[in-house]
């Protein structure tokens, strides 16, 4: 489940699930700075709607916050294509012919052997994977929050060059939340 942080100017004000985060937000004391709520995961802002009653926020909250999900190619009658009780949704892979033919003589076919590429890749390239993801959130949540703030093109050069103790020392003197929450981004893939 996906974890969010909300700021009111550059300071954090609350953490946790989105519904915690949002009545958080909804009872608290009005605030003279723009709020801004994070993704954790992407580091992305997200907007959500915090007028009515508690149960009316939660009602609008997105099930999937903050990822806008593809959606399905539909068939006939509107019905999507796949399996969906099994969480398969049909998408389109375009190949070169010799992909296609080496991927159909794959015992169980192209399905199977694109599935079973996929997952070894995620296997291979999961810890990189995650130290990617970890630095984009981080970059994204800087741009969102703090570009203004020094040393920020140098600690965003340093971040992508994968230098994390230069980077903290580069941030070292922004605001204690923004640093906090900017170094914790980074260094996210090392605890999971």
């Amino acid at each position: 489940m996906d974890t969010f942080t909300a700021f009111a100017g550059q300071t954090r004000i609350a953490a946790g699930p989105l519904p915690k985060v949002a009545l958080v937000l909804k009872h608290a004391a009005p605030s003279t700075e723009p709020i801004v709520i994070f993704n954790d995961r992407t580091g992305q802002p997200i907007d959500i709607d915090l007028r009515g009653s508690d149960r009316e926020i939660l009602a609008r909250l997105p099930v999937d916050a903050g990822v806008v999900a593809d959606q399905p190619p539909t068939g006939p009658r509107g019905r999507g294509r796949g399996r969906p009780k099994l969480g398969v949704v049909a998408r389109e892979v375009t190949l070169l012919p010799q992909h296609w033919d080496w991927l159909n003589a794959q015992p169980g076919g192209a399905s199977v052997a694109l599935r079973k590429l996929v997952h070894e890749a995620r296997r291979a390239n999961g810890d990189s994977d995650r130290a990617r993801e970890a630095r984009d959130a981080a970059y994204h949540f800087m741009s969102g929050i703090g570009s203004n703030l020094p040393q920020f093109e140098e600690a965003s050069r340093a971040l992508f060059a994968g230098d994390l103790g230069r980077f903290a020392g580069l941030i070292a003197d922004w605001p204690a939340d923004i640093r906090d929450h900017a170094v914790a981004l980074a260094h996210r893939h090392r605890a999971e």
